[in-house]
């Protein structure tokens, strides 16, 4: 049956004249052909000057010209349903089919666009509007008779088992078989066989393009631009072209079962299919991935030299290993979600039953009768939130001794205490709660009944025990008891229990009955129950999947849906209302017309999509579903967000009282000297104000109370705060957009810059040419007759573009500004607190000498706190008469924050660790840049870190839209980075200081895999 031959051997001479002889096309152009791959057909690109104008397709003599001519009537078809299809090109004679040796040949249009196969990212857009355009091509098929269709084709999907077997010897001898690949390919040819060929058989059939694969489909954007080579046309049932479609789309993704599903409600969005093929998909999927790679092992024995032959193969084995250790019937379920159908049929007729005898069914766990006295009524229910967001406990609370279990009891008192169905949580920090695609499962699919260790549980049901385990491992169930129910009239369902005593688990024996309201077993504690607060975890489930004992309680937030629907809410069953069930999370659009509603719209936002943030934990943030984020641009977070250590002292703080400094307090003193010990001595004073910016204004005031002087030199590019007295001194603002431009007054002298300024290298040379041109400015200024009263620079500039200053570079310029009477303010809001590693300060890299030291909120790790250090001259000099007052400036809660962060940078050696980290970073980013040529430059000190984006090393054209593109792809997978700079072409990387080695290494890991795309690279 369809034995297939090799592909007609023609010369590009023959191709040539063949179109110069038959096609009216090319004028006076010169007209050339280039080869393209095929399957069974010889395929040409024709160009004119270069300029694609069309394909011709030389036939394989297997092709029949009734074949040829259907594929003709197909084409047309399609077209006039406007999909993107190529259209057949007459020759000057009007013929539309070319013999040519014994076979054929026909030129068609070409189309725009790029391969899938060749396209990265392949996003879940790209996979939902292929199913859409096969969907309209059903559509437009589906009218037209089938006639001309082969009937042994050996890539018809209701020939594969034969296809298959054929050349199971050809697979048998393949020298990269897998392991086990064999019995994988016989298992799921046996299943075809058996299950799925005679319900196949039975759908209707029509013309389906048969070949969907991610090189007969071109894109642009993330729209579908071209469908191509329709030479596989069959008549076949249509979920045929689905699962074709998927199978390809599904190859080398983290989640394929994501990408079928996309495929599948694209299709389903169009041309709605029914319960029945839906539930073929996947196994149709299997089956051609079988099939592929049964004739990759034919081809390669046969010809063995055509790669494009064996195009898939690796991929097709990967994901047949994949798709085989996933349950089939939890694939099906999301198939089924994907296309807005009940994941699990029948799923909500136990719901609805369950809901309509709510309260009636025996109390699951009830209040202790010793203390309430057997004719009274049970407390109400006292309600947790465990929650990403909670505000009553911290994200492992329940799993550490201790940490909830006493609030958890007070709160109760005789009363059950609930934990939410559909609840998202970060406790779940154990390995198990892992998932293949990287993500963490951390949705809450049972209930919880909080009750002490010992307590009862009953039974709501009468049922039989499917399972009575034990669990040992840390963070799973302990105890575990599955009970099943079957119930007239509704599919058998199932109740879980887990976190039970171990000998009341080992008293049940699996086909035990328990009757409706018998108490089976207890509650364990916390050394048998898996490390938990005692507590009773429920679920009712909907199919046990094949599984033993056991079943999740914790869903993925991607897959939560479908689990859903496999372990329904059980508040019916337990007598709870609404409040037992989490509310999700408002949609993203919802709370975007609310911030535009009520903020200012000029307030920006980090990321397209925008990134809902509930809570963040140490150098990681997480959405309101627990997804996290590694931080690694927040700065102002400096030891970490929600630093234990800093959120226990500002607690204790706030907790007793809060004055400013108009009343003597310690905390605001021991902050104070703690602070100036990590500053020279020459710098004793400190005022303490709410920001950075405030501390920036507050310096200027005092530098041109002491100089009576008003101008100032900054650098170009430079950002000093948002204060109208700042935005005048920051070039970054000023000259950007809806700026006015340089005020009079402000002066700019050239950044720093050595990669691609007017001086490059990092020496000491560069440095002192830089700094002339701060005497430069300093003596322009005087002789124009407005002299420098302040010279104001970051140690190291971050919106500049995170720029090192080369050696010598502040203390020179330090010295000249002296000298011409100016005071130095060296602005530290970003650098400084010990990130810089080999230094406490930034300034210190240089051996400059500062007048004044600003800093910003990092010191307060985000409360408002900020502090201007100065000398005693200076402080007197700004002591005219006039009281300085800030009301919440020096606050002993901001204090005590400060105070904190101090503590930690010293007890966890964190201007160490930076040091360690960042060099380990830095080595990881040079790595990139020497692959790749859009990393034109990698600086840094300790964990404040640039790398600059260039499309050519020798012109330094900025890569500004790539460096926008990195910053939200990262974002998408899970790392937050920012871009900066005059050029809007750096990406700039300033992670809380607990950041590790670890993070660092997946930051680079990320960034190598975007790197990669489409969007970045240099052609």
């Amino acid at each position: 049956m369809g034995k297939t031959i090799s592909r007609p051997q023609i010369s590009p001479e023959e191709v040539l004249r063949l179109v110069r002889d038959a096609y009216a096309i090319g004028g006076a152009g010169s007209l050339t052909v280039e080869p393209l791959p095929g399957d069974r057909d010889s395929n040409w690109k024709v160009l004119v000057d270069g300029r694609p104008v069309g394909v011709l397709k030389v036939f394989s003599p297997l092709a029949s010209r009734a074949w040829i001519e259907l594929e003709e009537r197909v084409l047309g078809a399609a077209a006039a349903r406007g999909l993107p299809v190529p259209q057949v090109v007459p020759a000057a004679d009007q013929r539309t089919v070319l013999a040519w040796e014994g076979t054929f040949a026909r030129m068609v249009t070409w189309l725009e666009g790029r391969p899938l196969g060749d396209t990265n990212p392949v996003r879940p857009a790209h996979a939902r509007a292929l199913g859409r355009v096969l969907g309209r091509l059903g559509r437009a098929l589906q009218p037209l008779d089938t006639a001309g269709t082969p009937d042994d084709f050996a890539w018809d999907m209701l020939n594969a088992d034969r296809t298959v077997r054929e050349r199971l010897d050809d697979l048998t001898a393949h020298p990269f078989l897998p392991e086990t690949g064999m019995d994988l390919v016989q298992d799921v040819l046996t299943h075809f066989v058996a299950q799925v060929k005679p319900v196949l058989a039975g759908l209707p059939r029509q013309l389906i393009h048969n070949d969907a694969n991610d090189w007969n489909v071109l894109v642009q954007g993330d729209a579908i631009t071209g469908l191509l080579d329709f030479g596989d046309v069959v008549a076949a049932p249509r979920v045929v072209d689905v699962a074709v479609a998927a199978a390809y789309a599904a190859m080398d993704r983290t989640d394929p079962v994501a990408f079928i599903g996309e495929v599948v409600a694209g299709y389903h969005a169009e041309y709605p299919l029914d319960e029945q093929e839906v539930a073929l998909v996947a196994d149709l999927v299997r089956m051609r991935l079988v099939v592929s790679v049964a004739m990759s092992a034919w081809r390669r024995r046969s010809e063995p030299n055509d790669p494009y032959l064996t195009i898939s193969e690796r991929s097709a084995w990967t994901l047949l290993h994949r798709l085989a250790a996933l349950h089939p019937r939890f694939v099906h379920y999301r198939l089924r979600a994907a296309c807005g159908m009940e994941p699990v049929p029948g799923s909500r007729r136990i719901g609805k039953w369950l809901k309509e005898r709510a309260g009636t069914f025996p109390a699951v766990i009830r209040p202790a009768l010793s203390k309430l006295g057997a004719d009274q009524s049970a407390s109400s229910p006292v309600l947790f939130d465990f929650s990403v967001s909670s505000l009553e406990f911290g994200p492992v609370d329940l799993t550490v001794p201790g940490a909830a279990e006493d609030e958890i009891w007070r709160r109760c008192g005789d009363a059950v205490g609930i934990g939410r169905y559909a609840e998202a949580r970060l406790a779940y920090t154990g390995v198990q709660f892992a998932t293949e695609t990287g993500a963490r499962r951390t949705i809450h699919i049972g209930i919880d009944l909080f009750r002490p260790a010992g307590c009862a549980v009953h039974a709501p049901l009468e049922g039989t025990v499917q399972a009575a385990r034990i669990h040992d491992d840390q963070f799973d169930y302990g105890g575990c008891v599955i009970l099943e129910h079957t119930i007239e009239g509704l599919p058998t369902f199932w109740t879980l229990y887990g976190h039970l005593s171990h000998a009341t688990v080992l008293a049940l024996t699996p086909g035990q009955q328990i009757s409706p309201g018998e108490a089976f077993a207890e509650l364990g504690a916390w050394d048998e129950n898996g490390g938990w607060v005692a507590h009773l975890h429920f679920e009712v489930i909907t199919d046990l999947l094949d599984m033993e004992g056991t079943y999740p309680g914790v869903a993925s937030p991607d897959e939560a849906d479908v689990w859903k629907s496999l372990s329904i809410n059980p508040a019916d069953l337990l007598g709870l209302g609404l409040e037992a069930t989490a509310p999700p999370p408002p949609p993203l659009d919802e709370l975007l017309d609310r911030r535009r509603a009520v903020l200012g719209p000029n307030l920006s936002l980090a990321y397209r999509p925008p990134l809902h943030i509930a809570r963040g934990i140490m150098q990681y943030l997480y959405d309101p579903e627990g997804r996290a984020y590694l931080d690694a641009v927040n700065n102002v977070a400096h030891v970490g967000h929600q630093n234990l250590a800093v959120t226990r002292a500002v607690s204790r703080q706030v907790r007793t009282q809060n004055t400013n400094t108009r009343y003597l307090h310690e905390t605001v003193l021991e902050f104070a000297e703690r602070l100036l010990e990590t500053l020279p001595d020459h710098l004793e004073v400190v005022y303490l104000v709410n920001s950075g910016s405030e501390a920036n204004d507050l310096a200027l005031r005092v530098a041109r109370t002491a100089t009576r002087r008003e101008d100032v030199l900054v650098l170009e590019g430079a950002y000093h705060g948002h204060l109208g007295s700042l935005i005048s001194v920051s070039p970054y603002k000023y000259d950007g957009p809806g700026g006015t431009g340089r005020p009079s007054g402000t002066w700019t002298v050239p950044m720093p810059d050595a990669y691609r300024g007017a001086f490059r290298g990092q020496t000491e040379a560069t440095g002192s040419a830089y700094a002339a041109l701060v005497k430069e400015a300093l003596d322009n200024a005087e002789a124009a007759g407005r002299p420098i009263g302040a010279f104001l620079a970051e140690s190291v500039p971050g919106c500049g573009g995170q720029i090192v200053p080369p050696p010598g570079y502040l203390r020179q310029a330090a010295e000249y500004v002296r000298a011409a009477g100016g005071v130095v303010i060296l602005d530290e809001v970003q650098v400084g607190m010990g990130r810089p590693g080999d230094a406490f300060w930034g300034f210190e890299l240089q051996g400059a000498r500062p007048d004044m030291v600003v800093i910003g909120k990092p010191v307060g790790n985000g409360h408002p706190l900020g502090v201007v250090a100065m000398t005693r001259p200076l402080a007197h000099a700004f002591n005219t008469g006039m009281e300085y007052f800030n009301t919440f400036g020096g606050n002993a809660v901001s204090a005590a924050a400060g105070l904190a962060v101090l503590a930690e940078i010293r007890d966890r050696g964190l201007q160490t660790h930076a040091k360690d980290v960042g060099a380990h970073l830095m080595d990881g980013l040079r790595g990139l840049q020497r692959r790749y040529p859009l990393i034109g430059d990698v600086r840094g000190v300790g964990l404040f870190v640039g790398v600059e984006l260039v499309l050519d090393r020798e012109t330094l054209e900025p890569a500004a839209a790539a460096a926008r593109y990195i910053a939200n792809r990262m974002a998408e997978m899970g790392v937050l980075l920012s871009t900066d700079g005059p050029l809007n072409n750096v990406l700039k990387i300033k992670p809380p200081m607990v950041f590790t080695r670890q993070n660092a290494d997946f930051l680079v890991h990320v960034l190598e895999r975007v790197l990669k795309e489409d969007a970045v690279q240099i052609r």
